[in-house]
Formats: C-alpha cells, structure tokens, sequence
C-alpha cells in the first residue's frame, strides 16, 4: 500500500544525498527591477565567483538601466534575458542550457493600487507564472539528480498576513489573511511553493519581508514617489489620515538576509524579514521632508511640509504591519545594517545624485501613473 509520507522521506533522501555543489551559476527572475536589481549589483560585487542569468518580463518597472553603471569585469558575470516566467518553452531552454546551482525568483506584480485595477494580470504573474517556474524548476532539478545543495528561493511579502492591530508581530507561524488582489496572489504563490517541497521534495525556502526603500525604487511607491515630487513641489499625497504603519527595511538589508537564507537556510522553511523600523506614513513623509529640504536648501518658507496632502483611503488598506525577525537573526545570524534615518538619507542621496537615471523613469509609464492617480 503506498504510503506518501514514506515515500517522500525516501525520495529526499535520494535526493539530498548526492553531494554539495558549488553555487556558480544563479537565476535571478525579476532581477531588472527594484530589489532583484539591488539583489544582483550586491552578488557581482560580493561573489566573485557566481554567473547570473537574470529573467526579467521588462514591464514598466524592470529597468535594463540599472545595470549600466557595472564595471566590465562584473558586466560579463551578468546576463540579462527578456522574457517570461510564464513561458515555460522559454524557462525550459534556460534550465536546459545552464546548470543553475539556485533560483531567487523576485518577478511579481507588487503594487497593490495597480492590483485593484488588474487583480487577472496579478493572478496571472503572481500565481500561474510562480507555477510555471516551479514545475520547469522541478523537472531541471530531477534531471540533475536532486542535489541537495540546490535552493528555490521565493521572495514574498509581510502583506499575505493581513492587518495587525496596535500590538503584535507577524512571525513565520501567522495565519494568512490577504486583504488586496495583490497580497492574495503572493499568498497562492507561498502556499505552492510550500507544496512543491512537500510533495515533491523540491529544496525551496520562502521569505516574507516588510516595506523595503533605497535606489532603483520605481517611483509609484510611497518613498520614491514623494522624493520626486518634494523636487517639483507638487502636492504629497498620502492615503486616509496617515496613521498606517509599516516596517520599513534598507533593500541592501533584505538583500543580506536572503544571501544568509541562501547559505544557510533550511529547505521548508519560512523566514520573516524586518527591519524593526515602524513609522506612520506621516511620520515617513514629515523625515522626508525635512531631509530633502536639507539637502535641497530650501528656507522655511517653502518648507516641503506645507505639501502634504490627505486623500481618499484606498479600499482594503492594511492598518499596520510589523516583522517578528527574530528566527532569522538567531537561526542565520542576520540583523539589519541600517536605521531609517541611514537608509532614508541613503536613499535620498542616491536618487539626487542619478538625474539621468530619475529622468528616464519619470517620463512614460510613470506620467501616466501620475496623471491617472493625481491630478497635479
């Protein structure tokens, strides 16, 4: 009588059994846009020895100009392929040309306003494209022989868990509870990534992390898009009356946390990322406002505070999230590097000093945004 749970404990074995191989060749889906381009730029730096091939779709958000500032000899490590995680001829002939030692799979549709409008267009990236991918990676894994030093590694968000209230963590053990088209497809992702080890054995690992900030950001999201318009002086929205709070976190911390859950992680295992940072909205805008005029020179009297704007609450707007990171930093020995006020004055410094990069993004799918969602 067959007996599953027998049955998948032998085949890990089988499967974890086959030596340690060394991580040289990585795929990176989504890797042109914000924290998968963050992810790379780290990894040429840091691992001399890794080859990337990064599979990006290209939509408004994947930006190949992220990477042009990399020195030859890390350019040469880095290949960008246009193309779809839904495309499982194409997912077949990467796996089929190249013996990937791990895949990061970033690529998502992530912002929720846009969910709202398209929550298809997300189920169909979010849930069948992470399908696609896992079943191509599945059979590339079999075929070469179920190395246990092989990892899927799924980056997700704090958001499939819902809304906290006052008090309270998000852990690795909350119940999901999506409030948006977009939290409810990431949260299907987690749950078949989750399936695919255990029914297949498959050494995948899922991180959930909370609000990330910092360069290459597309500027729909709140930072970037408030930095953009405290340069025009245009009017700062923000959402209800400010008071939800995020965990906000340095991308270049989230992008150590998943080098450590790369390394050390475990297969089936869940780690919860934050940065211990929780701030209101109004609390980002008002620091971000006083930075900006800093570095801007602007006098009191066109102190950027005077723009912020209240409006509308969006439907489904999670009150407040907060990361309960502590299995990660006492299991992987992961703590974040920056504070806010670090990571914000980081930031802020890097998008005044890439005008050409701020340019290119603004015009385009950016105005349409703008022009859609605001009115000035």
């Amino acid at each position: 009588m067959f007996n599953r749970h027998t049955w998948l404990a032998t085949k890990k074995k089988e499967c974890y059994g086959q030596g340690i191989m060394q991580k040289n060749n990585i795929m990176v889906t989504g890797g042109a846009g914000f924290i998968g381009a963050n992810f790379i730029l780290k990894c040429l730096n840091e691992r001399p020895h890794w080859n990337i091939v990064n599979l990006d779709a290209l939509t408004y958000a994947g930006n190949p100009g992220n990477f042009l500032e990399l020195a030859p000899d890390l350019a040469a490590r880095h290949s960008l392929v246009h193309g779809n995680i839904c495309d499982a001829r194409l997912l077949d002939s990467l796996f089929t040309r190249t013996p990937f030692d791990a895949v990061i799979h970033f690529a998502a549709e992530t912002h929720v306003d846009r969910s709202i409008g398209d929550p298809l267009g997300f189920a169909a990236t979010n849930v069948m494209g992470a399908c696609t991918l896992l079943e191509a990676v599945k059979k590339y894994w079999e075929r070469r022989g179920c190395h246990e030093d092989f990892r899927f590694i799924h980056v997700s968000t704090d958001e499939v868990f819902g809304s906290l209230g006052s008090e309270g963590l998000f852990s690795e053990s909350s119940p999901y509870d999506p409030s948006s088209p977009y939290s409810a497809s990431k949260a299907a992702s987690d749950h078949f990534v989750r399936a695919y080890f255990r029914t297949y054995g498959l050494p995948c690992i899922v991180s959930n992390c909370s609000n990330n900030y910092g360069p290459y950001q597309f500027p729909e999201k709140l930072i970037p898009l408030l930095i953009l318009r405290i340069m025009e002086e245009k009017p700062l929205p923000i959402y209800g009356d400010g008071q939800n709070v995020r965990d906000w976190l340095y991308v270049a911390d989230h992008c150590q946390a998943l080098l450590n859950i790369l390394d050390k992680g475990s297969p089936g295992q869940t780690y919860t990322i934050g940065g211990g940072q929780e701030l209101s909205n109004l609390e980002v805008v008002t620091a971000l406002c006083d930075l900006m005029d800093s570095r801007l020179n602007r006098t009191r009297a066109r102190a950027s505070k005077r723009l912020i704007t209240l409006v509308k609450d969006r439907p489904g707007h999670d009150r407040r999230y907060a990361m309960d990171a502590s299995k990660i930093r006492n299991e992987l020995g992961w703590t974040p590097a920056h504070s806010f006020a670090q990571g914000l004055e980081a930031t802020v410094d890097w998008y005044l000093s890439h005008q050409v990069w701020v340019d290119q993004v603004r015009s385009g799918e950016y105005h349409k945004w703008e022009k859609v969602h605001y009115k000035s």
